[in-house]
């Protein structure tokens, strides 16, 4: 007896080694292969001999180990086949026999065979294990089960009773555990209403939701696990309709963790919607700055490091509320909703350090925190920051842009654009000529960027050349209906719900009014009332196009028409800096 008790007391040594090693290696998120099949080894030894109450408690502990070891290197088949043969072992050692296989059954069947000794909290790590597996692989269904049956309420006292991670390491005979079990069911408790609640919300549950993270809220965790209560508290409230309680919650957010983008966005996606564009400015420059930051740390507190948090919230669900632009398309927005809230200046340089961004060699270095990105196509950019620069009267810097379009989309521009209506089965096929009408738009766009460049400089002749180069490209696109083939302004009818027939006729009505307005400044006035009045046929509610045409009316000594014209245009509603 005393020879098998020293073999116990050297094993238990063995363990807390290993403990110890494990602890040397806290904030890798996953301890060290050799220390996970040291613990494995040290089981199967323990598990040579007969179950006995008196080393239970240290066999009980390597399991422990053992398997948080496993789950973090996401070994979890083999982590589930250490639970079920420890669960066995013990209802073996109370000699129970039960042909069963479902592990709360099991559970169950032997925590009540251990009631009201010592063993009982440390048999209550075993479904904690099992719950943490659940988490991980994103079971739901198994969690919902499990909160239903009596070993759950257990778990609320007294897990792992006094054996945690303050136990007395100068003692060779108190097995210790690589995580504090307290902690432990912390963790378990606060991840898992993240998790739930995220599925509830993704099934348009919020109003379900919302109590549960708010009582989680107050739940001793690491400050990152408490900030995502408080932001999906606030996307609970903000799918409820409550802009202004979401971003209270959004502020409780931040004030817990300063680096939880994931409460930015939201933020800025609030103030968007309420229509507050100056804290919707300020919210992205934050973002912009914080998504720059380095990688915030693993949230964690003290021995919690060897099983990182993030491997227990993998549900998808949960990753699709917590995703963020990148840092690039962060910027983008920043840029557009500058120029858009005549912060021109500010604006302008935004989109320069963007395209300096995408145009640097180490731009792959900049942090994304998402796979998804909303940045536009570089031709777009370009032709954005280009309108930006000519807002702040930078012609010459915008022209370089345009020419900068031009140049690369020149030679893959087709004599012809077909649009043709949608037909079931063509989806490949449209997709193709969606391709070759943007790159066509891209092109007339920078003609009339470059048109209005000239205009802005006074240099009419090459303002009338820019404006015609638009209005060629733009005779290029066809619409095709039931085997008929007809220009652009005779399809509108079919396509007016269309983006690009909507782009097409803009472009078309804009560069007919730029070049109308320079043929007059060149005193071509019947010139310039045919471009003008083309211009209102594509663009009804251009205004500027109407002011200019009574001008050359009036000009032309047609002053009723004139009078008439402007009439007809006064009482057009006032068009946005957006629109």
């Amino acid at each position: 007896m005393n020879q098998q008790q020293s073999l116990f007391d050297y094993w238990t040594e063995e363990n807390n080694e290993l403990v110890r090693n494990c602890k040397k290696q806290e904030g890798q998120n996953a301890v060290g292969p050799h220390l996970t099949s040291g613990f494995q080894k040290l089981l199967r030894k323990i598990q040579g001999v007969p179950p006995e109450t008196d080393h239970a408690q240290l066999e009980l502990s390597v399991v422990y180990n053992a398997c948080i070891c496993l789950i973090s290197h996401s070994q979890f088949t083999e982590a589930e086949l250490l639970l079920k043969q420890a669960t066995e072992r013990i209802l073996q050692m109370k000699g129970e026999n039960l042909c069963q296989s479902d592990a709360p059954i099991l559970w169950i069947a032997a925590i009540r065979s251990v009631e009201n000794t010592a063993l009982h909290p440390f048999l209550l790590l075993l479904p904690c294990l099992q719950w943490a597996i659940w988490l991980a692989t994103c079971q739901l269904k198994p969690i919902k089960d499990f909160q239903e049956t009596s070993v759950f309420e257990a778990l609320s006292s007294g897990v792992g009773g006094d054996c945690g991670e303050d136990a007395k390491e100068t003692s060779t005979k108190v097995p210790l555990l690589v995580m504090d079990p307290k902690r432990f069911t912390e963790l378990l408790q606060i991840c898992r209403v993240i998790v739930q609640s995220a599925e509830q919300m993704n099934e348009g549950r919020s109003s379900e939701a919302l109590p549960l993270l708010q009582a989680a809220s107050k739940l001793p965790a690491p400050k990152t696990l408490v900030a995502y209560t408080h932001l999906l508290s606030g996307s609970c409230l903000a799918h409820m309709n409550c802009p202004q309680m979401a971003l209270h919650c959004y502020k409780k957010a931040l004030e817990t963790d300063a680096q939880c983008v994931f409460a930015l966005h939201q933020s800025t996606l609030v103030y968007s919607e309420l229509g507050n564009t100056q804290a919707e400015i300020q919210a992205l420059h934050i973002m912009h700055s914080t998504l720059l930051l380095p990688s915030p740390a693993e949230p964690s507190t003290a021995g919690v490091q060897i099983l990182s948090p993030s491997l227990l919230l993998g549900s998808q669900s949960l990753k699709n509320l917590l995703s963020v632009p990148s840092a690039l398309s962060v910027l983008h927005t920043l840029a557009l909703k500058c120029i858009l809230s005549g912060r021109v200046s500010e604006g302008v340089k935004h989109y320069l350090d963007l395209l300096a961004t995408l145009h640097s060699e180490d731009h792959h270095r900049v942090k994304v925190h998402s796979e998804f990105s909303t940045l536009p196509r570089l031709p777009k950019l370009y032709l954005e920051a280009a309108v930006a620069l000519l807002m702040a009267q930078r012609p010459a810097d915008s022209m370089a842009l345009c020419m900068e379009v031009i140049d690369s989309t020149l030679e893959l521009l087709p004599e012809t654009v077909v649009i043709e209506e949608p037909e079931e089965g063509s989806e490949a096929m449209q997709e193709e000529g969606q391709d070759r009408v943007a790159t066509l738009l891209w092109a007339a766009a920078a003609y009339l960027l470059q048109g209005q460049c000239y205009s802005q400089l006074k240099d009419w002749k090459q303002a009338v050349t820019h404006y015609t180069r638009c209005v060629n490209m733009l005779v290029k696109v066809h619409f095709k209906r039931r085997d008929v083939q007809t220009d652009v302004s005779q399809a509108g009818r079919h396509l007016s719900q269309t983006a690009n027939l909507h782009i097409l006729q803009r472009l078309k009505g804009l560069s007919l009014a730029g070049r109308g307005i320079s043929f007059s400044q060149l005193d071509h006035l019947k010139e310039a009332l045919r471009d003008l009045q083309l211009s209102l046929q594509a663009l009804p509610e251009g205004i500027g196009a109407g002011l200019w045409c009574g001008e050359v009316l009036w000009r032309l000594d047609r002053k009723r028409e004139a009078a008439a014209r402007w009439e007809a245009t006064w009482s057009l509603p006032t068009q946005s800096l957006t629109e």
